[in-house]
């Protein structure tokens, strides 16, 4: 005697029912107008039940088995229902999660999937619309709106706060990214809808279910928007390691050069999204919402502190260890380093390691040559941070009208400033300086105490003893630029309980 078959089942969401019998699933829409989708008249039934079956079969064609006319008394259809092969509910991807069962398999080959569909899916001038920056920020600024009530109620207000605020600095200077994007075709008609409960892991590959079929103009998105959603269930069901991993696969698959400030603030978005919506199921009496609310608010904000796009000021005099440290600040973030001395020697046609020692004040070390390498490293700082980079500069920093420049391109570009100023004591830095061979700077103890002489004060800097391993002077910098620890957010996300 074989299994026993499934029995009959029934479900109810706000706009439909689906009845579960043997190995089918039948979905009837309800006669509701619920302002976003309208469903009153049967034929606008029969389109949505037809749509559905359609959008839905470009990810499981073996699902969406068709639609089936519903008939009154005289034989006159009355209603119309999808008809789905019925999925096994101990392999929905969310029980499994929850479950901590191994789904490593499953969830790479739902990256590729979906990235499939991004190489191949519509695009077009009307898609593309809805992957600018202004369109962006129109999305948040509704959320913003729509939750300002909530504040203090279902959310904590001083989050909300700086959820807004990081929100507008990151779009701020963006435009070139989000432009790039378009251009390279990463704005497609997705899925619009990607969540956990949605996915079927199943021995043969993974089965997407139930993509967002109401409103065309919503699954307009970038593809990694798309990822995001999936990625941003992921960290609610508290599996973090799985949404990281899952968002490195869909990039692997899709080719997808994304910043990770741009990974990070999509997350954020969607877990907004859905706090949103757990502040509108607060304001209709659930009693679990708030909760809910406060900790998807908690995942947009530690998501977007990991996302901000910044620029590190790591100055000092030389043989203060200053080019050593930058370095060291631009591996651990994984961000851009920018030189002085580099590009100086770039513009002088020179190797980085070429020779020109000279006076201070001479030879490629004049004012107007400072004055050229100091433009070019705030003008290439400028390219990067309009592409979503963070970028670390190396440079002395001793004069005012420099770090000014970059206090000004900082604010243009909506990236967080951190500067740091690097100090040893005179013993430490003359020895280094008498004992370092082929280095890219040319400066000796002469120059060095030249520049001591002529450098102006900087008190806004974060002073960072360079004395001892640079391991401890790394610490030091990292407690200022990332205050938050938020280089390991998908690491630190608190247990969030499923629906």
């Amino acid at each position: 005697m074989g299994p026993a078959p499934p029995s009959a089942a029934v479900t109810e969401s706000h706009c439909g029912v689906v009845f579960f019998t043997g190995d089918r699933a039948y979905k009837l829409k309800k006669p509701v107008d619920l302002g976003f989708l309208d469903f009153r008249e049967r034929r606008a039934r029969e389109r949505a039940c037809r749509r559905e079956v359609e959008l839905n079969r470009r990810f499981s064609p073996d699902v969406y088995l068709g639609v089936a006319d519903v008939h009154g008394p005289d034989g006159t259809a009355c209603d119309h229902l999808v008809v789905m092969r019925r999925m096994p509910a101990d392999r929905r991807l969310s029980t499994l999660v929850a479950a901590r069962a191994p789904v490593d398999g499953a969830l790479r080959a739902t990256a590729r999937t979906l990235a499939s569909w991004h190489a191949r899916a519509p695009r077009g001038p009307g898609i593309s619309a809805a992957g600018t920056q202004d369109a962006l920020l129109g999305r948040w600024t509704d959320g913003f709106d729509q939750v300002r009530p909530f504040h203090g109620r279902a959310i904590d207000a001083a989050e909300a706060t700086e959820i807004e605020a990081r929100t507008r600095d990151f779009l701020t200077g963006r435009a070139p990214l989000f432009d790039a994007r378009i251009a390279d075709g990463r704005v497609v008609d997705g899925h619009g809808d990607l969540l956990a409960d949605d996915v079927f892991c199943l021995d043969d590959g993974p089965r997407i279910l139930d993509c967002l079929e109401f409103d065309d103009r919503l699954r307009s998105l970038d593809g990694l928007d798309d990822a995001a959603f999936l990625a941003m269930d992921l960290e609610r069901l508290a599996a973090p390691d799985l949404a990281e991993r899952f968002t490195d696969w869909y990039c692997e698959f899709a080719a997808d050069p994304a910043p990770p400030s741009l990974r990070h603030h999509y997350v954020a978005y969607r877990a907004f999204v859905r706090a949103k919506v757990a502040c509108l199921r607060h304001a209709q009496g659930d009693p679990r919402a708030a909760a809910e609310a406060g900790a998807l608010s908690e995942v947009a904000l530690r998501h977007l502190r990991a996302g901000a796009v910044g620029l590190v000021l790591v100055g000092g005099l030389p043989g203060t260890g200053k080019t050593t440290l930058a370095g060291a600040i631009a591996d651990r973030l994984g961000c851009t380093l920018l030189s002085s001395d580099r590009i100086r020697k770039e513009l002088a046609g020179l190797a980085p390691d070429a020779p020109a020692a000279a006076a201070y004040g001479a030879g490629i070390y004049t004012p107007e040559w400072s004055r050229r390498a100091y433009a070019e490293l705030t003008r290439r700082a400028c390219s990067l941070l309009g592409m979503g980079e963070t970028v670390v500069l190396d440079a002395s920093w001793t004069f005012e009208d420099h770090r000014d420049a970059i206090i000004a391109l900082a604010h243009q570009e909506g990236a967080e400033l951190h500067a740091l100023r690097c100090e040893a004591p005179s013993a430490v830095t003359v020895e280094r300086l008498r004992t370092r061979r082929h280095l890219v700077s040319d400066a000796d103890r002469h120059v060095a105490e030249a520049m001591a002489e002529s450098a102006a004060p900087w008190p806004e800097a974060a002073t960072i003893d360079t004395s001892g391993p640079v391991d401890t002077s790394l610490d030091q910098a990292l407690a200022v630029v990332r205050p938050h620890g938020a280089e390991d957010v998908w690491h630190r996300c608190p247990t969030m309980a499923p629906d």
